[in-house]
């Protein structure tokens, strides 16, 4: 029995651990909490079988840090999501411009004129006084977060459509753009 729930609980650990990681929107992450919880338990069944304390007592402890994960994001942050989304499709149905939410935003492609996919957006700027947006942080380039570009894209050079970021720009011109410099 401790041989079958160890395998069980390797691949919960291991599943879980990418579902979280992948950071693919609360719902995912939620699920991943739910998967880190059946690894949690099966792993206090082997600390039990084996006797092991250490194993039992650390398990007991993540298992309810799951709990709270769970909590967190299938609860609290997908009823934020779902808020979101919800204001997002009234918007439509009202007069008046469209509105999305900017937490939307991260991993979003940034399209050029030709409809060519040029850069992902990373974070928009807003500016502390007057609340509007002046420009997005977008990634250009590299593989896995290595060799990556960060520059500063005008808010006034993109328009929201379709589920990405239109630029006026092409390849050439956002090449030119400011690099924003890490610390």
């Amino acid at each position: 029995m401790a041989d079958i729930a160890g395998w069980l609980a390797l691949a919960a650990t291991c599943i879980a651990a990418l579902m979280t990681a992948s950071n693919l929107g609360a719902r995912v992450t939620g699920w991943g909490f739910v998967v880190f919880t059946v690894g949690a338990g099966a792993w206090i069944v082997v600390g039990i079988a084996t006797h092991q304390t250490q194993l039992l007592w650390s398990n007991i402890f993540l298992g309810l840090v799951d709990l709270f994960g769970i909590w967190r994001w299938l609860g609290r942050r997908a009823r934020f999501g779902d808020a979101a989304e919800v204001e997002q499709e009234r918007s439509r149905e009202r007069p008046g411009e469209n509105l999305f939410a900017a937490s939307g935003l991260d991993g979003m492609p940034v399209k050029g004129r030709d409809g060519e996919v040029l850069a992902y957006a990373v974070d928009a700027m807003l500016a502390c006084a007057g609340g509007g947006l002046s420009h997005l942080v977008i990634r250009e380039g590299g593989v896995g977060g290595v060799g990556e570009t960060l520059r500063r894209l005008p808010w006034a050079e993109v328009r929201v459509k379709d589920n990405a970021l239109v630029s006026t720009l092409d390849a050439a011109a956002l090449a030119r753009l400011p690099v924003v410099e890490s610390p």
